[in-house]
C-alpha cells in the first residue's frame, strides 16, 4: 500500500512547525523585519525555505528508487529516535534564556555594521554605473531579497529539519510532505516577520526543544510499528 498524502502532510506540517519555531533561521527572519521592509524579508525567507522543502523532499523521494523501501524506512526510523533523543538532550541543557536569538542578532549586527562601514568608503556613482557593476541577480532581485534568502537558504543547509524532511519524504508520500512543510513554513516564517523580535524573545527555545523531541520519538514509534510499506 503507497504510504496516504494525509500521512506525510499531517507528519510534515507538525515536524516542521516544531522544528522552525525557535530556530536561528526563525529569528533571523525576526530580527531582519525590524531592519528592512517586511515584504521583502518574508518573500526572501520564504522562497528559501520552500526551495529548501522541495529539494530535500526531492532527495527523499529519489532515495527508495535508489535503494531498497525497507531500508529507506529503517534508516527514517533511526534518525527519527535520534532526532529525538538529540533534541531532547538539548532541550535539558537550555538554561532558559534565548541564546540562539542573542547569537544570531550578534551576527546579523556584525554583518550591518561591515557592509555600512564599506558602503561610506565606496565613492558616489551614477545610477547607470552602479547598476552595470552590479552582481547578475541583484539586477533583477532586491539585495534584501537577496540576502534573506541566502541567509535562510544556507542557514537550513545541513539542518535537523532538512534532513528530517528527507527521512520522511522517502519514507511518506512526498507530496505531502512538501504541501505541509511549506503550509507550515509560511506560518512560522509569517509569525516571525510579523511579530518580530518582540516574539522571538518570547519564545522557550527549552519547551521547543523538548516538544520536538517527544514528537520525533512518537514518529519513530509509529515509524518503528508499521511496515516498510506504511501498514501497521
Amino acid at each position: 500500500m503507497a504510504p496516504s498524502l494525509l500521512g506525510g502532510f499531517t507528519k510534515s506540517l507538525a515536524m516542521t512547525v516544531l522544528s522552525e519555531i525557535g530556530d536561528k533561521t526563525f529569528f533571523a527572519a525576526a530580527i531582519l523585519a525590524m531592519r528592512h521592509p517586511r515584504k521583502l524579508v518574508l518573500a526572501g525567507c520564504l522562497s528559501a525555505l520552500i526551495v529548501m522543502t522541495a529539494l530535500s523532499a526531492s532527495l527523499g523521494w529519489a532515495a527508495p528508487n535508489l535503494i531498497s523501501r525497507k531500508w529507506t524506512h529503517h534508516v527514517t526510523t533511526l534518525l527519527f529516535f535520534v532526532f529525538g533523543i538529540w533534541s531532547l538532550w538539548e532541550g535539558f541543557k537550555e538554561d532558559g534564556d534565548s541564546e540562539e536569538l542573542a547569537e544570531v542578532e550578534a551576527e546579523l549586527d556584525a554583518a550591518f555594521k561591515s557592509n555600512k562601514g564599506e558602503s561610506k568608503n565606496k565613492s558616489k556613482a551614477n545610477d547607470d554605473t552602479k547598476k552595470q557593476q552590479r552582481p547578475f541577480l541583484m539586477q533583477f532581485f532586491s539585495p534584501i531579497f537577496i540576502k534573506a534568502f541566502s541567509i535562510t537558504f544556507f542557514g537550513e543547509w545541513g539542518d535537523k529539519s532538512q534532513i528530517a524532511t528527507i527521512g520522511l519524504a522517502a519514507d511518506e508520500n512526498p507530496f505531502g510532505v512538501v504541501l505541509g512543510g511549506i503550509i507550515a513554513q509560511a506560518f512560522c516564517t509569517t509569525a516571525a516577520v510579523l511579530g518580530g523580535k518582540s516574539l522571538a524573545s518570547q519564545i522557550s527555545e527549552k519547551m521547543v526543544e523538548l516538544s520536538s523531541g517527544v514528537l520525533f520519538l512518537l514518529f519513530g514509534i509509529m515509524s518503528l510499528l508499521s511496515g516498510p510499506e506504511g501498514e501497521l
